[in-house]
């Protein structure tokens, strides 16, 4: 079904809360003491999400209803999810968040490779030509970062390409499966992966595994994290079902603008000349390839003219 006039500025509405609460979410876990592990972090940031939206998935009815397949499916994606959002929000410890979102921006170019590599897409030479600009681009806003933190600087590459994987995955199911069944499912299974190590390693002693108990602003801080990390993810699937992708697709770089605006006024981050530089480049490499796609879209959509 063609979306309708209303539908696609709703979903443009959506896209625009999102790439506002997304830095938030970011920002929020930046700001947590870093005295409370990352593992502890990515444990409130999804076991909140579980918290609020399970309950709205058993309501739909099918939140139980799960293949063997689909659970192996829930299980990989969740895995990756928990992968990136750990690399990226260890890197936030150290980096500026715009720095760490440009960075991260690297993601459509390794999906358009990956989904050629293993789904057979077909990718031509202009869209390769964008990627490996997009990665030029990358590595003007890694340098300094890398020069002064060293490989820290490389986790949202890591990010960057786990990200790309679990989107693949999620093209599939999210044919068939409904967005807050599909969020509901990929938290359930994140914290069921993380909270053993936590309980295991209590009392460890370990700097990276062994929980706190929160006080103070760790309190607030997580809270906020898994509150707005479920909205900000539900405003993104609501605003890809009410509009096309090649409309929302472009307005995801202005998630840089947000990151840009709060990592200034909460940390007082700024990117440097070289580091705009760079981010220019990644746009502009990534609405290329967004164009390219809409137009051989287009070309595949549209009939041959009569003959």
């Amino acid at each position: 079904m063609t979306p309708t006039h209303n539908q696609t500025t709703l979903g443009i509405l959506f896209m625009l809360g999102f790439c506002i609460f997304a830095p938030m979410m970011d920002a929020l876990a930046k700001a947590t003491p870093h005295e409370v592990p990352i593992p502890q972090v990515l444990a409130a940031r999804f076991s909140i999400q579980v918290v609020l939206l399970y309950p709205v998935a058993l309501f739909l009815g099918r939140a139980l209803s799960l293949s063997l397949r689909d659970m192996g499916l829930h299980l990989a994606r969740a895995a990756a999810l928990l992968a990136a959002t750990g690399c990226f929000f260890t890197a936030l410890r150290f980096m500026p968040i715009a720095d760490a979102i440009s960075i991260f921006f690297v993601e459509p170019f390794i999906l358009t490779l990956l989904g050629a590599l293993f789904l057979g897409e077909p990718i031509g030479w202009r869209r390769v030509a964008a990627a490996a600009v997009g990665f030029c681009g990358a590595l003007l806003v890694i340098r300094p970062s890398f020069s002064d933190l060293g490989p820290v600087a490389l986790l949202p590459l890591g990010t960057a390409f786990l990200f790309a994987i679990y989107m693949l995955m999620t093209r599939s199911m999210s044919q068939r499966v409904d967005p807050i069944v599909l969020q509901a499912h990929t938290a359930l299974a994140a914290t069921t992966m993380i909270l053993p190590p936590l309980l295991i390693l209590d009392g460890s002693g370990s700097a990276y595994f062994d929980p706190v108990w929160p006080e103070g602003r760790a309190v607030w801080t997580l809270l906020g994290l898994g509150f707005i990390a479920t909205i900000s993810h539900l405003m993104l699937t609501k605003a890809l079902r009410l509009a096309p992708a090649g409309v929302i697709a472009p307005l995801q770089y202005l998630e840089i603008v947000g990151a840009t605006v709060i990592g200034f006024l909460a940390f007082g981050d700024f990117p440097t000349p070289l580091t705009w530089v760079g981010i220019a480049i990644i746009v502009a490499s990534g609405l290329y390839i967004i164009h390219r796609e809409r137009q051989l879209e287009r070309e595949v959509n549209d009939p041959p003219p009569p003959v």
